[in-house]
């Protein structure tokens, strides 16, 4: 019998597809997957189809939750303008009702809860909205003054906590790089395709952003590493991290390293807003999906939001070097997780992945 039954939410994005996959490789672990469309593959879970904006669609599944021990919660709505959307009161209430439901139904029918797992990112740090303070560091440059859903769902979970036997921990990458498809988020898909169409017309790979800032990515796979830690960790309880490869990177100066996993030869800065430019290139996918026998869905369902999040993490547009995006990963080092990943071997392995599960040509 399984010691661990670990739910996770929002199991067909980046994070809980990673979660997925570690915690189903992981002996004695029972894992739910809770999402509306099921995963493309499950790594051994249990599919719990669930829209979490629905409470009593939460209550209708909530004998699945009996036994649960762990929440991975990765569950998160965007909206379809994405970067604006990070400003918007709905999208603020929207993600705060979907944690609310889903505690709800869960918390009483696991009274063996051990573990709350929340998701937040760089924007904790208003990034979206100012320059980072360097380092960015938790509990000193926090932007608790900017209305963010972080803030709703971290008030929400610290209050249900109290007198609880269950802790909580905040993760807080930062950039976070691996392969899910149709997320908001995941730049393997938009820059994947945005190669092919250069590759399909023997171009190099040109760099289609702007001027450059010192930034810093995380692999989803050691993100996955660091939620199972925090789970487990007497020093992560009630605590947040921020959770980063532990060096830093420039695209300019990693995009030979992407070329190459796509047997590519760097081209030039040719500035190019992938998000408007990918109508173009529907049709020209799909011959290339039949050309190279690929397994990838059409263009829209693969990429999903992630154009305009491509333009927005290489500053399409932007003509002055941007202030450095730097956080601290001192806390969560001496708490007791000390992985690191090289940032151009991530893309390497990220491309190449796509590449030999025949979802990139």
């Amino acid at each position: 019998m399984a010691d661990k039954k670990i739910v996770v939410a929002g199991a067909t994005g980046l994070v809980g597809n990673a979660a997925l996959q570690h915690f189903g490789a992981s002996a004695g672990c029972e894992v739910l997957a809770l999402s509306r469309r099921k995963p493309r593959d499950l790594h051994g879970a249990r599919h719990v189809q669930v829209d979490l904006t629905d409470a009593a669609q939460c209550r209708d599944v909530q004998a699945e939750f009996h036994g649960a021990t762990h929440l991975v919660y990765a569950a998160l709505y965007e909206a379809p303008n994405l970067i604006d959307g990070w400003r918007d009161p709905d999208q603020i209430r929207i993600n705060d009702l979907m944690l609310r439901n889903l505690m709800a139904a869960l918390e009483p029918a696991a009274p063996q809860l051990r573990h709350v797992t929340l998701l937040q990112g760089t924007k904790a740090y208003g990034v979206h909205i100012r320059p980072l303070t360097v380092p960015a560091r938790e509990g000193r440059s926090e932007m608790y003054e900017q209305p963010n859903f972080y803030w709703a769902q971290e008030r929400f979970l610290r209050e249900l906590q109290q007198g609880k036997a269950w802790h909580w921990s905040i993760l807080r990458p930062v950039l976070i790089i691996g392969l899910a498809m149709g997320g908001a988020m995941d730049l393997i898909p938009p820059l994947g395709v945005y190669a092919a169409m250069l590759r399909a017309q023997g171009r190099p790979l040109d760099y289609p952003g702007g001027a450059a800032r010192v930034s810093q990515a995380v692999d989803v796979d050691l993100l996955a590493r660091a939620i199972a830690w925090a789970g487990e960790a007497k020093a992560a309880r009630n605590e947040a991290f921020n959770v980063t490869n532990g060096d830093v990177f420039t695209w300019e100066n990693v995009w030979p390293a992407v070329a190459e996993a796509l047997e590519m030869k760097p081209g030039e800065p040719v500035p190019l807003s992938l998000a408007r430019e990918y109508p173009k290139w529907i049709a020209p996918w799909d011959e290339l999906r039949r050309k190279h026998d690929l397994v990838s869905p059409g263009l829209e369902e693969l990429v999903g939001l992630s154009f305009q999040y491509a333009d927005y993490s290489m500053r399409y547009g932007q003509t002055q070097s941007g202030p450095p995006s730097i956080v601290s990963t001192v806390k969560i080092n001496q708490a007791g997780f000390t992985e690191m990943m090289d940032t151009e071997a991530m893309f390497r392995k990220w491309f190449g992945l796509a590449r030999s599960r025949r979802l990139l040509p």
